[in-house]
């Protein structure tokens, strides 16, 4: 099934729980998630989307777009910029910082639903063709292949995931909650040992193919993806 990640920087007019449900449709499935200036703090499957919000929180929106066009995750997302009004000069504004388009304001589930799904055949999903470089690590998403030094990497679709996630977040302190929620695992509920089992087979994996031991345990806090 087709997966289509859909960020928003505010909560939709139905409240919080709008995220909480996926909507399948037509073979795709439509996720929905949070998005802070940070960047995601989770994976991000399949063609991206992300609506902006022109005053956000903590940061303007115009600042949004320019920091997902420059990240490599989501340089590639169709972005747009939610305003709060009809304005000639905030829509000139709100493209030239990056956004695709640009909608007014207040969103809800069904008005975001019916507009990705009517933009979906215009928008190819350039994310598959991606590749992610992390030091001697290369992650070929079309292929699903991950290699080390050029050497293939055997892993089974939740370690290749986990893999993913530390190579986007490398250098990085992640606990066990913060692997849980970037992979997507939150429902149903996962026991937070689950995720060393995970980390094991990822280790032993990357050894088998001269990688040595780039995961480094933080007791009492997590797991670090070490590159230098």
């Amino acid at each position: 099934m087709d997966v289509i990640t859909v960020f928003l920087t505010s909560d939709l007019g139905e409240g919080p729980d709008s995220f909480r449900e996926d909507f399948i449709h037509d073979g795709r499935r439509i996720t929905f998630d949070r998005l802070g200036s940070d960047g995601p703090r989770r994976l991000v499957d399949g063609a991206l989307w992300v609506f902006v919000d022109w005053v956000m929180e903590d940061l303007a929106g115009l600042e949004m777009c320019r920091r997902l066009r420059a990240d490599e995750r989501t340089a590639a997302a169709h972005i747009t910029m939610v305003l709060d009004e009809h304005d000639e000069e905030d829509r000139r504004r709100a493209l030239k910082a990056g956004a695709d388009d640009y909608v007014v304001g207040p969103l809800t589930r069904t008005g975001v639903l019916d507009r990705v799904l009517a933009l979906l055949t215009r928008a190819p999903d350039r994310h598959a063709a991606r590749r992610i470089e992390a030091g001697d690590l290369s992650i070929d998403m079309s292929a699903l292949q991950a290699r080390w030094s050029g050497e293939p990497i055997k892993l089974r679709p939740n370690e290749f995931r986990l893999l993913r996630f530390f190579a986007e977040n490398p250098n990085t302190v992640m606990s066990r909650d913060d692997l849980i929620a970037g992979l997507g695992k939150r429902e149903p509920e996962i026991d937070e040992r689950t995720v060393d089992v995970w980390v094991g087979r990822l280790r032993r994996a990357i050894k088998a193919a001269g990688g040595g031991n780039p995961l480094r345990t933080v007791r009492g806090a997590g797991y670090v993806f070490d590159i230098g």
